[in-house]
């Protein structure tokens, strides 16, 4: 079974192909550039340049797959959360092809994508497992005990992590998107400088607030010279407390649940300190950690295919009813 995968949630077109038995056969990404100049998603522009892009992407992941429409035994799409307009445009282009070449059209919760992500890879992790997913929309916290059956343990209350990076590189004169590049300056940071607060870990339970830590930096910045040294000195200050206050939440999560698996996915779970210490503490409780490549962290194709695959495969869905969904919580998709 092949199915075509479509992602238009919010700033990254991503169209993938996936065999059940030979697994990823292509996977096309266009991010868009031109939000740098807002400073942020523009919706409107998002929608546009996935109308430019989606067919393109298609058709040139068909020909790297080496495999025509007749080949395709079902497209799946991100039908949410996301941007309503731009979830249209994947949602209206999955169905049309799904009818024109008489297949099932399977609408897919881009978060359960972001969770099955780690499953790409040849080493993929068992049920059940507590899940992180951390990205620029979502912090969460997951009990994972099998696919749809999903409990959340804790979410962010105000801006989730990867947001939170975006708005503090911002403080830090650093162009939009700039989650990565705050990681890549915090390198260059002295380690200790500056001490940022660890947010809600002085109180039980695990939900998560990292607005506070924003404007802890923009405090920071506006009390020193900001020079090139101290940029990155904040920087490095900023990433060690998001890190750590993500650390020690999935620590409390694993204790509470007593499970000894950590799946981390999303787009923060691309950044490299978090991935050493999280290493570091499952090491130390005799556990396991597991990600996607970092291509597979952001928003992409591939992770779209894959959870259509695993969805078609319980239920043939012949809806071709176009809905999307800006808010989708994954504890209201149907366990299999």
């Amino acid at each position: 079974m092949r199915i075509l995968g479509i992602e238009t949630s919010c700033d990254e077109t991503g169209v993938a192909v996936y065999d059940e038995t030979s697994g990823l056969l292509a996977n096309q990404l266009y991010s868009q550039k031109l939000h740098a100049d807002y400073g942020g998603v523009v919706p409107e522009l998002a929608s546009r340049d996935h109308i430019r892009k989606t067919v393109p992407l298609i058709q040139a992941a068909l020909k790297e797959a080496r495999l025509s429409a007749k080949d395709i035994d079902g497209v799946a799409y991100t039908a949410g959360p996301g941007l309503a307009g731009a979830l249209l445009v994947g949602a209206c282009t999955g169905c049309a092809l799904a009818f024109a070449w008489g297949v099932p059209a399977i609408p897919v919760n881009h978060m359960e994508g972001h969770l099955l992500a780690p499953m790409l890879e040849s080493k993929a992790p068992q049920f059940p497992f507590v899940a992180l997913l951390v990205s620029g929309g979502h912090t969460q916290l997951i009990r994972v005990t099998g696919i749809g059956n999903y409990q959340l343990l804790g979410e962010s209350v105000d801006d989730a992590a990867g947001e939170a990076f975006d708005k503090t590189a911002k403080l830090l004169g650093l162009d939009y998107p700039g989650g990565k590049a705050l990681a890549e300056m915090a390198r260059q940071g002295s380690a200790g400088r500056f001490i940022f607060p660890r947010p809600m870990t002085d109180r039980p339970g695990l939900d998560f607030s990292f607005s506070g830590l924003k404007t802890f930096a923009a405090n920071t910045i506006a009390q020193n010279h900001a020079d090139t040294q101290t940029r990155a000195d904040i920087a490095c200050a900023f990433e060690d407390a998001v890190v750590d206050t993500l650390a020690i939440k999935c620590r409390r999560a694993l204790e509470q649940t007593h499970l000894t698996r950590l799946v981390v996915a999303g787009g923060v779970s691309a950044n490299e300190k978090l991935r050493l210490t999280l290493a570091d503490m499952m090491e130390q409780r005799s556990g396991e950690v597991f990600y996607s490549r970092p291509e597979f962290c952001t928003d992409n194709g591939a992770m779209i295919a894959l959870a259509g695959l695993v969805r078609l495969k319980i239920t043939a869905n012949t809806d071709l009813a176009i809905s999307v969904k800006a808010r989708w919580p994954l504890t209201e998709l149907s366990a299999i």
